[in-house]
């Protein structure tokens, strides 16, 4: 393994032990529970192991190929698997995916990079060391827990993100602002979605594809609370996706509401000064009219002049118009 990074533990009747001398020897082996993770290996590399350990090609290429959807399935002798973890970032978020083998006695795990992190993996399994008691099984669980666990804490900094803009949702001169922010929510919860929406299959996949020797009455509870969570995270993604749908949309009605209101202010002005224009168009005549050439004749059209646009004024104040 020149170029793949190499994680390597090992178990026995569910305590941790020295990890073994070869770990590719130690995948085919039975009487210990083996977990070897690689980062960034090779298509060689990788297919060497596959070879010598029995895994599908078809799950290989998976394993290694960009964009693969997270899913799950029974390939050949082994069960395969892939999942998918979400980074919320400043500007855009990122998606890392982790590949399984499931093997009867061991769990191959693949990363093409470092975005997946193991701290969280490997706690779930020392929290729940009794469940690696009964093998590979016991660490899928701990694998697909940690996942989902980690998807509800995105899922919680898009729900505060969602809060925050609700409170500032209302104030004058935000609407550019808000629409920015609507836009990035929207876009980080189309991600979040096709991460999180795939992990009901996934689960249901692994309980339909366990073989007799992962078959354990005593970890259906722990698969049906696993089963709850991804159902939860499935509904609040839903949930958030309809509030920030509520909020774009009540934006827009606020700005067609401001909008309105300015118009109506510029409507009632242009009344109030349509009524000097009249006066002084009708002054303003090329005919004889009462005043003519007098002092007369300027005090009429003053009075009319501001008699007409205060009374005009006074008439739209009262209507809320200006």
């Amino acid at each position: 393994m020149d170029g793949a990074k190499l994680t390597v533990k090992q178990w026995r009747d569910g305590a941790e032990v020295a990890p073994p001398a070869d770990p590719v020897k130690a995948l085919r082996e039975q009487g210990s529970l083996v977990w070897v993770d690689l980062l960034a290996p090779t298509p060689e590399e990788l297919g060497s192991i596959a070879e010598q350990i029995g895994l599908n090609p078809r799950a290989v290429e998976d394993a290694l190929g960009e964009g693969e959807r997270p899913k799950a399935g029974r390939y050949g002798e082994h069960l395969f698997l892939t999942v998918a973890t979400v980074q919320l970032g400043d500007d855009r978020s990122t998606v890392a995916r982790i590949s399984a083998f499931v093997l009867p006695d061991g769990l191959l795990t693949v990363r093409r990079d470092e975005g997946v992190d193991l701290t969280p993996i490997v706690q779930a399994w020392q929290d729940n060391a009794a469940l690696l008691r009964f093998g590979t099984i016991g660490l899928v669980h701990g694998l697909l827990d940690a996942t989902v666990d980690g998807h509800f804490d995105v899922i919680q900094q898009l729900d505060d993100r969602v809060e925050e803009l609700e409170d500032v949702l209302f104030d004058q001169g935000q609407g550019r602002h808000i629409q920015h922010r609507v836009h990035r929510l929207r876009r980080d919860l189309v991600t979040v979605r096709r991460v999180v929406l795939p992990m009901r299959e996934i689960v249901e996949a692994v309980l339909r594809n366990r073989t007799d020797e992962h078959r354990h009455p005593e970890l259906d509870g722990w698969f049906e609370d696993l089963r709850d969570h991804v159902l939860r995270s499935a509904e609040w993604t839903e949930s958030l996706r309809d509030m920030v749908t509520a909020i774009f949309e009540t934006n827009l009605s606020l700005q067609d509401a401001h909008l309105n209101e300015v118009m109506k202010k510029l409507a009632g002005w242009a009344a109030v000064i349509a009524v000097p224009t009249a006066v002084t168009g009708w002054f303003g005549q090329n005919i004889p009219f009462p005043g003519e050439g007098q002092l007369l004749g300027l005090v009429i059209s003053v009075v009319l002049v501001l008699g007409g646009a205060l009374g005009m004024w006074a008439l739209l104040k009262r209507a809320d118009w200006i």
